[in-house]
């Protein structure tokens, strides 16, 4: 049997976490069984239909490396792989459960629905419909169809008995019938429900194993009486772990930060969040954390999901992204750095001094542009309480004999390059019997007009070069006299 897993997504917005989950394990579980991944977009429910979402997710799984198959934009032979493209193939199945007694027309109105609901909710009681136009004869139904009365098609569920299903996560999963409400699977516009098209687009696409989200749990054995109506041979379930912010909380778009682009737009590298969401409710077996996607498609294994909830740690992120940045190559550093620098102004800086002083530093690339504001955006008012550090043992005064020797030195110098202004400024320090500290902080301080700074006071005067270097000095040189 070959292995074919899918991706359907609906297209209400950008690709929250849990699904780009589940489009994961579902690429590395048929790229790990040489099996087929799909993708197919279930665009049933036009309501929540977003322009131009559908291309956001191809973009996302092509900019993240997961290829697929058979798909809208590549074809297949069990296309058309959009729903809304596939309204003629819903229908007729309906109406073959119809025929066959296990599904009825049902014509209550939203009014009625309505009225009976509240009256149930009324006496404390859950509302499920009561299977009122299921009595009505087949005939007489056809007729009402006919003369242009109003109707969905609903499932005839058992009244007794149990619905039943394994999970290669969860286990035997059992359902008592009579908790089952009798299933809408074509709405009075004609379109199909979300349960209905899934089970028939799983059906006629030949799908092997649905992997999905635990909140489908509850939907499965709905889905399990179709595939016993019809005759039909039943997927393998794979039910995951929803992603939660807190033990008590899931992983909402409402609560920020729980889109694919949320991350991206912040800086984020895709290689880090694709490696961390694998990770979320998915363990290798060892002790390894890092991996390419290649490298998990090696790793993955079902018996290595969990069906405990996974939490989302938004400081293990962070690090992992921040270790990813670390293993960038200095070319690679500036090409992501480089979007950050042109935001704030400072893409005129010397790059090459810009990832020494950054790259070690950076978790994620967002934070650059308050890293560096100091280099285009100089307060000349910083506190003079900055001079003083017990550490380098500087304070207003010593920081003024500082800079009194600092700068005509700099000024004199023919060509303003990191050796030459490291030499003279140490070189100040040996003579006078500084401690290099004592010398370079009220230097850099001087610079900045920052505590907290990427670089060293070397560094900083470089990247300003020398006219803007000696009119900072001087502006603190001034103060400091005051």
């Amino acid at each position: 049997m070959t292995v074919r897993t899918r991706f359907a997504p609906s297209p209400t917005g950008f690709l929250h976490l849990g699904s780009l989950r589940a489009a994961l394990y579902a690429y590395l579980f048929a790229r790990k069984n040489d099996g087929v991944f799909m993708l197919r977009i279930e665009d049933t429910d036009q309501n929540r239909y977003v322009e131009g979402a559908t291309e956001m997710i191809y973009r996302t799984l092509r900019e993240i490396g997961m290829s697929w198959d058979e798909g809208p934009d590549v074809g297949g032979e069990f296309g058309p792989y959009i729903q809304s493209e596939r309204m003629a193939l819903y229908l007729p199945y309906a109406e073959q459960l119809v025929r066959e007694g296990k599904a009825y027309y049902c014509f209550c109105t939203k009014d009625e629905l309505d009225e009976r609901r509240a009256a149930v909710e009324a006496a404390g009681g859950t509302f499920k419909y009561d299977g009122k136009c299921s009595q009505i004869p087949y005939e007489e139904a056809i007729e009402r169809v006919k003369s242009g009365e109003p109707y969905v098609i609903r499932q005839k569920m058992p009244k007794s008995g149990e619905a039943s299903f394994d999970d290669l996560i969860y286990g035997h999963i059992t359902a008592p019938c009579s908790e089952l409400d009798d299933m809408v699977l074509i709405k009075a516009d004609g379109m199909p429900t979300y349960n209905f098209a899934n089970v028939i687009d799983d059906h006629t696409m030949q799908i092997t194993h649905v992997m999905r989200g635990n909140e489908y749990l509850a939907s499965t054995p709905k889905y399990n009486l179709l595939y016993e109506a019809f005759g039909w041979e039943k997927p393998v379930y794979i039910h995951m772990p929803q992603i939660m912010r807190d033990a008590h909380k899931k992983l909402s778009k409402r609560d920020g930060d729980a889109n694919y682009e949320d991350f991206t737009q912040k800086g984020y590298l895709k290689e880090a969040i694709i490696n961390y969401v694998a990770l979320l409710g998915w363990n290798p077996g060892d002790e390894r954390e890092f991996f390419t996607l290649p490298e998990l498609v090696e790793a993955f294994s079902l018996e290595g999901l969990s069906k405990s909830p996974a939490i989302f740690d938004p400081e293990k992120l962070l690090w992992m992204n921040a270790e990813y940045i670390r293993r960038l190559s200095p070319e690679e550093f500036d090409k992501y750095a480089r979007l950050w620098y042109e935001s704030c102004g400072a893409g005129k800086f010397d790059p090459a001094i810009l990832t020494r002083i950054l790259q070690p530093r950076v978790e994620i690339f967002s934070q650059i542009p308050g890293m560096i504001d100091f280099l285009t955006d100089f307060d000349p008012d910083y506190p003079l309480e900055l001079f003083t550090n017990k550490k380098s043992k500087t304070d207003p005064a010593v920081s003024l004999s500082v800079l009194d020797m600092a700068l005509p030195a700099l000024s004199a110098l023919p060509e303003f390059t990191e050796t030459a202004v490291h030499d003279t400024l140490l070189d100040l320090a040996r003579d006078a019997g500084l401690k290099n500290g004592t010398m370079l902080w009220p230097v850099r301080i001087a610079l900045a007009g920052k505590q907290v700074t990427p670089g060293g006071a070397i560094e900083i005067a470089v990247l300003l070069e020398k006219d803007e270097s000696l009119r900072r000095l001087n502006i603190a040189r001034q103060r400091l006299s005051m």
